[in-house]
């Protein structure tokens, strides 16, 4: 049996996240063999958010708070989720979500989610729409106000 301790991760942090979204991720499903769902542990300094507020088209998201408050912020608004709170996301537009710190002290949270490739992400505040394929050269995020006829550019 595969297993992995998630009481002490060893963080990553990406240099190219930007202001705002600085958070620590142990992401540990892939260790485990997990193909058909996903599960990070986030660590959140003060100030930050683990993405950007969103919703999924193809995956159904959850969230359970381990260390600190959390500010989740949904269509509905802005709540605190204190430790053992778990809160879940649908796909689609009620689903959407943003998890935030707007605390003194860095907050550890646990998400977990079904995989689904291809799949599409929507950000309602930036108007832009994702496609995952799961090939990163092929991925491609776009605003929707640069949406095309389905035939603009075919010939005929």
């Amino acid at each position: 049996m595969r297993q992995v301790s998630i009481s002490d991760p060893t963080f990553t942090y990406d240099p190219a996240d930007a202001e705002g979204f600085r958070s620590g991720m142990f992401r540990f499903g892939p260790e485990l063999g997990a193909q058909q769902s996903g599960a990070t542990v986030y660590e959140l300094p003060p100030g930050q958010s683990v993405c950007p507020y969103h919703y999924e088209y193809g995956e159904e998201e959850w969230v359970v708070v381990l260390a600190g408050r959390a500010t989740v912020r949904t269509p509905e608004g802005s709540e605190l989720l204190a430790p053992f709170d778990v809160s879940f996301f649908p796909m689609g537009p009620t689903g959407a979500h943003q998890i935030l710190n707007e605390s003194d002290e860095p907050i550890r949270v646990l998400m977990w989610s079904t995989v689904v490739t291809p799949t599409a992400t929507a950000y309602p505040d930036s108007g832009k729409v994702a496609v995952w394929t799961g090939d990163k050269a092929e991925d491609l995020i776009v605003r929707r106000s640069s949406a095309v006829d389905y035939y603009d550019g075919e010939g005929g």
